[in-house]
């Protein structure tokens, strides 16, 4: 039987019961919500402590029982049978405490831009750009998020060349992080007249939305430019300068932003992106330090990384990272089963993050 840092337990109730006689006395109410927000954030691994204690009280007891000689040999028997299945209580316990204890990313409750990318294959890889884009905004729904557009540009047979969508919930970027990576598709186009397999591809970048305190970013190094917005036509296209292109000059970092009429809006809307993109690309370089050191493929970082494969023809999804295939790709493209697969990646990274632990120590 694995044994639990007992200390640092002892540590984690006192800490909640001082929380729980904080919230019931005289506060200022930023105090009460943030106070309430952080026992609601304990309360699940608090009452994993106490079941994993009240367990090892019962495993403790029955011990007694069988060594006690005194013991009737029913009463006994009837304890050695229970002891196995409290043992097994103890072990699930204990792992999802560990699990509970590891260190949290900072961005994890942040909300998320989502930026989708048309790669190989032309009006196809569009169309493909656009499914996942459906995809992310279901799984978002069903999640409680709100998912606001603010950049697209569309194909011409449909979905998108590109599209950058904001999605605001708690918890967007814990469950949408591993998603970053390029996304292959196998299927048969509906211009595809032979009835021939294509393959195309799409890059997804999941950033989380970056406050003006996490990331410095100099007036210096900004190159702020304004210009016409381009498109379709129509009474505002080319009359007014209110598109917006910022280029953040010591990392080469770009970031057009036109939707908008409103030239302040765009400014806010593109230097919301920049700072994503900026810390982002900082995530990425000491990601890829720490994945060469540990040979850890679940959130690299890598954008260029194929991750997953959705194979039409076979009504399979791959994810190559944990060798994970998933026979439900309707489910999966839908965003109802897309679910399995974020669990499963982030239960990888919860097991290599438990492993890097456990060689430390």
């Amino acid at each position: 039987m694995s044994l639990l840092p007992e200390t640092k337990l002892d540590v984690l109730l006192a800490h909640h019961a001082s929380l729980e006689a904080a919230v019931l006395g005289q506060l200022a109410a930023e105090d009460y919500v943030k106070m309430t927000r952080e026992l609601s954030e304990l309360n699940p691994l608090i009452d994993a402590v106490k079941t994993y204690r009240g367990v090892l009280a019962e495993i403790k007891d029955i011990d007694a029982m069988i060594s006690d000689p005194s013991t009737d040999a029913e009463m006994r028997e009837m304890a050695e049978t229970e002891r196995p299945a409290l043992e097994e209580r103890i072990e699930a316990l204990a792992q999802e405490i560990r699990v509970a204890l590891l260190p949290k990313d900072a961005m994890d409750e942040r909300n998320v831009m989502l930026e989708i990318r048309a790669g190989t294959g032309g009006d196809e890889a569009s169309l493909f750009a656009g499914d996942l884009f459906r995809m992310y905004e279901r799984f978002a729904s069903l999640q409680g998020w709100k998912v606001e557009v603010i950049s697209a540009s569309e194909g011409t047979m449909g979905g998108y060349k590109e599209i950058i969508a904001e999605v605001k919930g708690r918890g967007a970027f814990a469950k949408l992080k591993f998603e970053s990576g390029v996304h292959r598709v196998q299927r048969v186009p509906d211009t595809e007249t032979q009835g021939r397999i294509h393959t195309s591809a799409a890059t997804v970048a999941v950033l989380p939305e970056v406050e003006e305190v996490d990331v410095e970013i100099k007036q210096d190094d900004l190159r702020i430019e304004t210009m016409r917005a381009q498109g379709a036509g129509g009474q505002h296209v080319n009359k007014t300068e209110s598109a917006i292109r910022i280029t953040h000059i010591p990392t080469g970092i770009v970031v057009m932003m036109q939707d908008s009429r409103s030239q302040h809006k765009n400014r806010a809307s593109a230097m919301n992106i920049l700072r994503s993109r900026i810390y982002d690309a900082e995530q990425q370089r000491i990601d890829s330090a720490r994945s060469a050191e540990r040979k850890e493929k679940v959130g690299s970082g890598d954008r260029s990384e194929r991750i997953r494969t959705y194979n039409f023809p076979q009504g399979r999804v791959t994810d190559h990272r944990i060798n994970l295939t998933l026979y439900k790709l309707p489910q999966v493209i839908a965003g109802e089963a897309l679910g399995e697969l974020v669990d499963a990646l982030t239960t990888e990274h919860q097991a290599a993050q438990l492993a890097a632990q456990g060689d430390a120590a």
